[in-house]
């Protein structure tokens, strides 16, 4: 005999829902902790798999097609969608959008309106809920990731509007996950960019967790973070930008001084740049002197 539920998970048992990037390290994890509770889940992915359609969600035809289907799946309801699905790769801000940098804001940003798009006029019927996942990062500007910080930080935008214009008849919560070691930061380690070790680490389960639980609240919390750290964090970079912003460019002429990402081709500019103004601060201190 399954042990009752906690208070704060009751309402999902019997619930149906969609969970985009369910082939992935946070989706896989939340479609199984979902079925577990009792919910009715249907993944999206652009790898297919049992019990997940494949979809490119940076394509529309694909996406009414999937989300059509994942609803018919369910029976014909839908209560919950869970949007995971997101690239994010390493740029050099100030140079052209590339191929890169659009992908971030087809996948990350408008992937995310597509889905909710579709999924939306099931959810009004339900009155159902919308989880959108952005990043401590949306509102953290660390050096070359930044596609992947503009199309977060659109993406909170995205999810503040559509509870300012739908918000009386469904629930929507923007969950901020830290950093967490998942395949999306392939892209960044392959060039030589990647964040690791410089921002403090949380676990999958952190977020999977943070999002059951927003999922099954009486009533949808707004903004959370996975953990307390990050909580903190949110609090920080959302009401202390300017502090925030001192600290990260502090602790990244200390990593740059230390020779971090001085193997990564794309970061050549942002050491010349750093090494250019240390020996500028160096002749300034012996001209005092």
């Amino acid at each position: 005999m399954r042990p009752p539920l906690p208070r704060r998970l009751r309402r999902l048992p019997g619930q149906n829902a969609i969970v985009t990037g369910a082939s992935g390290a946070f989706g896989s994890a939340t479609v199984n902790v979902l079925r577990h509770l009792g919910v009715n889940v249907v993944g999206i992915d652009l790898e297919p798999a049992p019990g997940v359609i494949g979809c490119d969600v940076t394509d529309h035809t694909q996406v009414h097609k999937a989300v059509t289907e994942a609803v018919d799946q369910l029976g014909g309801e839908l209560d919950l969608l869970i949007n995971y699905a997101g690239v994010g790769p390493s740029v050099d801000i100030g140079q052209m959008p590339d191929a890169q940098t659009h992908q971030a804001l087809e996948v990350n940003l408008l992937g995310t309106w597509r889905v909710t798009a579709a999924a939306l006029p099931f959810l009004l019927r339900s009155r159902g809920r919308v989880v959108v996942t952005a990043s401590l990062l949306a509102n953290l500007q660390l050096p070359l990731a930044g596609a992947y910080t503009v199309s977060k930080r659109a993406v909170t935008a995205y999810a503040d509007m559509l509870r300012a214009e739908y918000g009386t008849h469904i629930g929507v919560t923007t969950v901020h996950p830290g950093y967490v070691d998942t395949p999306i930061h392939n892209s960044s380690r392959a060039n030589g960019a990647s964040l690791d070790g410089l921002v403090p680490a949380e676990r999958t389960q952190d977020t999977v967790m943070a999002v059951v639980r927003a999922a099954g609240a009486k009533h949808a919390p707004r903004d959370i973070a996975s953990t307390a750290l990050g909580t903190v964090g949110l609090h920080l970079t959302r009401h202390f930008p300017g502090t925030t912003e001192q600290v990260v460019a502090l602790q990244m002429q200390l990593l740059l001084s230390e020779g971090t990402f001085a193997d990564a081709e794309i970061a050549q500019g942002l050491h010349e740049r750093h090494d250019t103004l240390t020996a500028q601060q160096n002749v300034s201190q012996e001209e005092r002197k």
